[in-house]
């Protein structure tokens, strides 16, 4: 029983001028997220296993995931993955622990 108690005018003047305040801090809000990020265009091949310098950059590097290889040359994930593998057939990286989710390599020094 009873109901909401009818406010004052002054009370909905205040109302009104918060509400005003923070539909103006909204807008400002979203204006500040919409700034657009530059989409990053990634390689589809894997570096060369045959240049020296892919290879000279792996071997510096401690441990060597597929997602720490695809960064550092710009790649994908899938094609990183192909790239170690090929490292490791011809010798120049050795794998440590893996499963059919990730493997983990190491570089063999020469």
């Amino acid at each position: 029983m009873g109901g909401q108690k009818k406010l004052s005018l002054k009370q909905i003047e205040r109302a009104q001028a918060r509400r005003r305040e923070a539909d103006k801090t909204d807008k400002k809000k979203r204006e500040k997220k919409r700034a657009p990020k530059e989409k990053k265009n990634v390689g589809i091949l894997p570096p060369s296993v045959k240049n020296k310098k892919t290879v000279n950059d792996i071997k510096k590097m401690k441990v060597l995931t597929p997602y720490a290889v695809s960064t550092k040359f710009n790649i994908r994930i899938s094609a990183a993955k192909d790239f170690l593998e090929q490292l490791e057939q011809i010798g120049a990286v050795e794998l440590v622990s893996g499963n059919h989710t990730i493997k983990i390599y190491k570089p063999i020094s020469s």
